[in-house]
């Protein structure tokens, strides 16, 4: 298989970036798109050039950390699926690629295809999390949470904070994360002890770290992943204005 990838390269957060042709015609069509990047980073080394810096790990579509800007599609043009989910058979041969970071002011980029995702990590570090001591672990069946509840915390809770809604957005918001984060624990009776303190902290961690705000377009629930819906943002917002009463 054939591909002509434009990459962009950009040696620092500072440097100025532009896109960089390469040609590959020895591909497999269940190479995956970071598989895909390996192969030609393994050509650049062999000819002492600068391979290309791009984030990856899990590859399963987990761990949130391989998304970019493929032909303009956040992540990927398969519908909900991570960069590291996407394969070479999504492509046509002989089809020219265009592979560039995400774009937002709170996630800077650090070289190539990476960029600075921990803006998301400090908004989690004021209030993503139950810091009381709640002891042991109690039988599951003790605490009484209906079914409907427990799914739509999970749901809520499956957010990777890979930012595909954060570079999709026109805002460049991260209102669906940080919705997602505080409403799986509003749902349930652990997170209820913190919750204003939560939902003030994590809001006023999400304006500083320079983030859009949330016009409701819904375009980030369309590129999500994990399917996360846009009522998260609903949530948070009611939340919001329970814990300024």
């Amino acid at each position: 298989m054939k591909l002509t990838l434009h990459i962009w390269r950009q040696k620092s957060g500072t440097a100025k970036g532009k896109f960089e042709t390469y040609f590959l015609d020895d591909l497999d069509s269940h190479m995956s798109v970071p598989e895909m990047l390996d192969h030609l980073n393994e050509k650049l080394i062999k000819e002492g050039k600068d391979p290309v810096a791009f984030d990856s790990d899990c590859r399963e579509g987990i761990c949130g950390q391989c998304g970019f800007v493929i032909n303009g599609h956040i992540h990927s043009p398969e519908k909900h699926a991570t960069t590291c989910q996407t394969h070479l058979r999504s492509f046509k041969d002989g089809e020219v690629l265009y592979l560039e970071p995400f774009r937002a002011r709170a996630f800077p980029i650090k070289k190539d295809l990476c960029i600075d995702r921990t803006a998301l990590d400090r908004i989690i570090s004021k209030g993503g999390y139950i810091s009381v001591n709640t002891g042991q672990a109690p039988e599951a069946n003790s605490i009484l949470i209906n079914h409907d509840t427990a799914e739509a915390a999970f749901d809520a809770a499956a957010c990777i904070g890979c930012g595909a809604c954060v570079a999709s957005c026109k805002n460049a918001s991260a209102a669906l994360f940080t919705g997602a984060k505080i409403s799986h624990m509003a749902m349930l009776p652990q997170g209820k002890m913190e919750a204003v303190k939560r939902v003030k902290n994590m809001v006023a961690q999400m304006d500083a770290e320079g983030f859009g705000s949330c016009t409701f377009t819904g375009a980030c629930e369309a590129v999500c992943p994990q399917h996360i819906s846009i009522s998260h943002i609903v949530t948070m917002n009611r939340e919001y204005w329970k814990a300024l009463k």
